[in-house]
């Protein structure tokens, strides 16, 4: 039975991902620096044709691989006070209902399945003390979840979305 678990999760490791080349790296790289970069200045600047790129780009836009275009804000610029990143100890079968529950809040980041002493862990952001303790009070505390223990971020030392892989 294990060998046909690894041997699945394997073959599912292989088709979900794609192949990119250096050329495709390249295009990534460039929109991760700035996403509203023109396809004519990606060519330019990765040194292949406007051609190229944008059939790059819709290929790796169809397959899966680039999912969007977004802009990057400065959190307490933006008025966001506060982020923590909440444990959560959920009752037995009850982990994908109040997952999906809980992401369900504009003040929610991310929701993630885990090892070790918690089920979930929760990166959420709060505009003050009072707002931090709605999320606490209304979604970090449904019914389901035995345990929250919140560890607020006193600084952010590095923060991004997903890059790719290095070769």
């Amino acid at each position: 039975m294990n060998d046909i678990n690894n041997t699945f999760m394997i073959s599912r490791r292989l088709h979900s991902s794609m192949d990119l080349d250096d050329t495709d790296r390249a295009i990534i790289k460039c929109l991760e620096s700035d996403a509203r970069m023109s396809l004519r200045s990606v060519a330019e600047t990765i040194g292949v044709s406007l051609g190229t790129v944008s059939n790059r780009l819709r290929r790796l836009e169809s397959s899966g691989v680039v999912t969007g275009y977004t802009i990057r804000l400065d959190a307490e610029k933006a008025g966001w006070g506060l982020t923590v990143v909440v444990g959560l100890r959920i009752e037995k079968g009850r982990l994908l209902e109040l997952q999906r529950r809980i992401a369900e809040d504009h003040r929610v980041l991310g929701v993630y399945d885990v090892t070790g002493d918690f089920d979930s862990m929760v990166v959420a952001r709060a505009v003050d003390r009072g707002d931090l303790d709605d999320l606490s009070k209304t979604v970090l505390s449904l019914d389901g979840i035995s345990r929250s223990v919140t560890h607020f971020v006193l600084n952010t030392v590095k923060e991004k979305s997903t890059s790719i892989p290095e070769n």
